[in-house]
């Protein structure tokens, strides 16, 4: 029934008629959601209040980062890190002062990714959210060192880190500098594993490039939303370097759980519990009862 709707109000206002009546029309731009994956249509509304999956075929859409932690995190337990560190242009980079202003303007973020302290069910944890809103999730000098800087607070606290991936790798505009972020970002993920911390990774789509091939791969424990995009380089530069076709699922959530990468596939609706469980059974019982 939504889907024929959703095909009838389009035909009405693709219709020629006149620029007076078009001015007429207005058609609110979030009314519907169609899925990408199946064509299913529900009202926008609906698929907010799923946390954004689709009922029929499970496709989950990328979050934002306060929608992510909105869904994770305890109310009212999250003390962000670092807030209002933002990006120079350590190679001078033509217009990326521009990109940047223009992006914390329309997202509301400083950078890429959104760090913190909190609880899930009363376990307190260190967080970390990429959002790729704001240019792909890109890590460059700030995601880098704000990640780094809440691996360092979670050892002050004795605290275990549960970190969001969602990014297409390195930051080009920050040429080299965003490259060192790589050995930087696993440095801090070292000295906080050997302080017998537990570090969660939870990769979601896409997770790709200089971001797989440092902190997003080092977990102790790696969960993935189902069948999201996770890799380094893209398929067609695989398969031109290696001479051969790549499986249709190749770098697919799914394909990684075969081959050994991925530990477990976590639908969204389950994740907040998984993550619960994962810290009590790992020594962070909570601070009260589980809620």
């Amino acid at each position: 029934m939504l889907e024929d709707l959703f095909k009838t109000v389009k035909s009405r206002f693709d219709q020629d008629v006149s620029s007076e009546k078009k001015s007429k029309v207005s058609i609110p731009a979030d009314l519907l959601f169609k899925c990408p994956r199946c064509n299913n249509v529900i009202f926008m509304e609906d698929f907010v209040g799923a946390n954004k999956v689709c009922k029929e075929c499970g496709y989950h859409a990328r979050l934002s980062a306060r929608e992510r932690l909105d869904i994770i995190i305890d109310k009212d337990s999250f003390v962000e890190y670092d807030k209002d560190m933002t990006s120079k242009n350590p190679i001078g980079f033509e217009d990326y002062e521009q990109k940047i202003s223009s992006l914390q303007e329309k997202t509301g973020l400083k950078d890429g990714v959104v760090t913190g302290e909190c609880t899930i069910k009363t376990k307190p944890c260190v967080i970390g959210v990429m959002d790729s809103n704001f240019m792909m999730g890109s890590m460059g000098s700030v995601v880098g060192e704000k990640i780094t800087r809440a691996f360092e607070r979670a050892i002050e606290k004795n605290l275990p880190v549960i970190l969001f991936t969602a990014s297409g790798g390195a930051r080009m505009q920050e040429g080299i500098i965003s490259l060192m972020q790589m050995a930087k970002t696993s440095a801090a993920v070292k000295r906080h594993s050997d302080k017998g911390l537990l570090y969660i990774t939870v990769l979601t789509d896409p997770t790709t490039g200089g971001v797989t091939a440092s902190f997003a791969s080092l977990g102790d424990i790696i969960i993935a939303e189902p069948k999201v995009l996770i890799g380094f380089a893209g398929r067609r530069v695989i398969e031109g370097t290696i001479k051969q076709r790549l499986p249709d699922d190749f770098q697919s959530a799914e394909f990684l759980l075969e081959h050994g990468f991925v530990d477990m596939i976590v639908e969204r609706k389950n994740m907040r519990r998984t993550l619960s469980k994962l810290l009590r059974h790992h020594g962070y019982p909570g601070l009260t009862n589980a809620q």
